[in-house]
């Protein structure tokens, strides 16, 4: 049995997540077994109970568990429904850390004082977090910002459990049935750079300034913008944004607005993220949403831009016809497109894929198209890709995870919001887009010039084609097949059919000896007849057994 490689600063690591796994990992038992009829509700409360006590445990364990349970949140094809939700809402709060701690970092990252750097500084944090907090202050010229400190140590110590988390997923994906399904390997490393890049608050700045600039064009939204000189690895300043918090605003307040409107153009720019930029806010809960208002104006911020996604073109490509075709409910033709993009397994039940996507797409679509939730669908497409031995790209669960964040943001702008009749909606100029971006200025220059190059050796090319045709010295060569080893097994088959025949010549022989009467017997039989069968049939068990050796000797190979 395989062992664990003991690091002795880590045996209290082990111990933990040794308990979280005794203590959580045996209700697969009870479903394997098909005992969940048996509990009814009771499983399921007992499911949710257990759900809720795992996300306390993490909340425990510190912020690399905090960042992972809401990492694993977006893996509905890794853990059960209940859990999904209590992750969820897993909260990043902790008590702040002191505020001489706090002047510390700022003077060694910034190189001044907290008195010289900021005309004031609220000492008391506006938000305390497992990573940093965050503080308002003002600049020496007036401006309002946010400055989020990271926590003392919190590097190391973020460091230390992904060490241990590496050597438990290396031990899971060699030994057991479950890692080698779902690579746990893989889901980690995704989960350290995500981590150790929001560990990064120069990362986030630039992620900042790179949104800001991707919304420039939408009217009411906006992304605060860091402030260059303020900002280093450990701290980053950024503009203060006078607005509440989704989850905050009141009733009243929200029917003033146009929900409608604000939710669409949100919808809008995600999608614009997605499918067009390559980059897109990968958190945004209410709770990262802010609403302001400025001369009767509602606008939307986004903020904490710590969790991003990045999707490469070719995947730009197939999600856009992926949402087109959920937004249709073309339930074969989303599984289609998802086995396109995806890395399929040795013995994957293809075929059952297409027909479970299927038959969610139309359930859906049998109750209300519109009440469709379309990251809810991608989450569920991803878990039964998993099922079926399909491995979508890791973003594939973060874009479905981001899209149901999406509709509840704009379902809680307009109760009434349609996610699928906005993708139909802005087809089209999605569509132009894509298109458009995909062909950058440098690939037209270098398509320009392939075709330059094609044109001038073009007349060349052709005088030597036609050349050649009228000489009748055009060959064509096919390469397609190991001509000596085709010749081997055609020798073998020639072989084995002359052995057969001289075999049943012998059988035939035999037989019409038998009616020749002859002093030479064997048994009380014609000797030479019984003589012949008896050749007949080893001549025929070492035919067998020639045939049975060389098969095996072809399959080792």
């Amino acid at each position: 049995m395989a062992k664990l490689t003991l690091v002795p600063r880590h045996m209290s690591r082990y111990r933990e997540i040794a308990r979280l796994c005794i203590k959580f990992g045996r209700r697969d038992w009870v479903r394997d077994a098909g005992l969940d009829e048996v509990l009814g509700d009771e499983g399921s409360e007992q499911e949710s109970a257990d759900a809720e006590e795992l996300a306390d445990e993490l909340e425990k364990l510190g912020p690399t568990f905090v960042k992972l349970g809401q990492v694993l949140s977006t893996r509905g094809d890794l853990l059960p429904p209940a859990y999904v939700a209590a992750l969820e809402r897993l909260q990043d709060e902790v008590e702040p850390f002191p505020f001489e701690e706090v002047q510390s970092i700022l003077a060694d990252e910034l190189g001044v004082r907290v008195s010289k750097a900021f005309d004031s500084f609220d000492a008391r944090p506006l938000a305390a977090a497992s990573l940093g907090q965050v503080h308002t202050a003002v600049l020496r010229d007036g401006r309002p910002v946010a400055v989020k400190v990271q926590r003392p140590g919190v590097r190391k110590k973020v460091l230390d459990d992904l060490d241990v988390l590496d050597s438990l997923a290396e031990l899971l994906d060699r030994h057991t049935s479950a890692g080698r399904r779902w690579r746990f390997g893989a889901i980690l490393e995704g989960f350290r750079k995500s981590l150790l890049a929001e560990l990064n608050y120069e990362r986030e700045a630039q992620n900042l300034i790179t949104l800001a600039d991707n919304l420039g064009r939408f009217e009411h939204l906006a992304v605060p913008r860091p402030i260059g000189d303020y900002t280093s690895q450990r701290v980053l300043t950024m503009e203060r944004i006078d607005g509440v918090k989704l989850d905050d605003v009141s009733p009243v307040v929200l029917a003033e607005l146009d929900g409608e409107g604000l939710a669409d153009e949100l919808f809008e720019a995600y999608l614009s993220q997605i499918l067009i930029d390559g980059f897109f806010h990968a958190d945004p809960h209410p709770g990262n949403v802010l609403l302001s208002r400025h001369q009767d104006v509602h606008r939307i911020h986004l903020i904490d831009l710590g969790m991003v996604g990045r999707v490469g073109t070719q995947l730009r490509d197939q999600l856009l016809k992926l949402l087109l075709a959920l937004a249709e409910g073309q339930g074969e033709e989303a599984a289609r497109i998802t086995i396109e993009a995806s890395e399929i397994a040795e013995g994957a039940d293809l075929d059952g894929f297409v027909g479970e996507v299927t038959e969610r797409v139309l359930r859906y679509r049998s109750d209300r198209l519109e009440d469709l939730q379309v990251g809810q669908i991608v989450l569920e497409m991803a878990g039964e890709a998993a099922k079926h031995g399909v491995w979508v790209p890791q973003v594939f669960n973060l874009i479905g995870k981001t899209l149901l964040s999406i509709d509840h943001v704009g379902r809680r702008l307009a109760p009434r919001f349609d996610p699928n009749a906005a993708i139909r909606r802005h087809a089209t100029r999605l569509i132009s887009e894509r298109m458009s971006s995909s062909l950058s200025l440098g690939e037209m220059y270098r398509s320009l010039l392939e075709a330059s190059e094609f044109a001038q050796g073009l007349p060349a090319r052709l005088n030597r084609l036609l050349t050649n045709l009228s000489e009748n010295r055009l060959r064509v060569e096919v390469d397609a097949i190991d001509e000596r080893r085709l010749m081997v097994g055609m020798e073998k088959v020639a072989n084995r059919i002359t052995a057969g025949l001289v075999l049943a010549a012998l059988i035939v022989g035999a037989a019409l000896l038998m009616r020749v009467e002859t002093s030479f017997q064997i048994l009380g039989y014609p000797g030479f007849a019984i003589v012949l069968f008896l050749v007949a049939a080893a001549g025929g068990f070492r035919l067998l057994w020639a045939i049975h050796r060389d098969d095996r000797l072809d399959q080792r190979r």
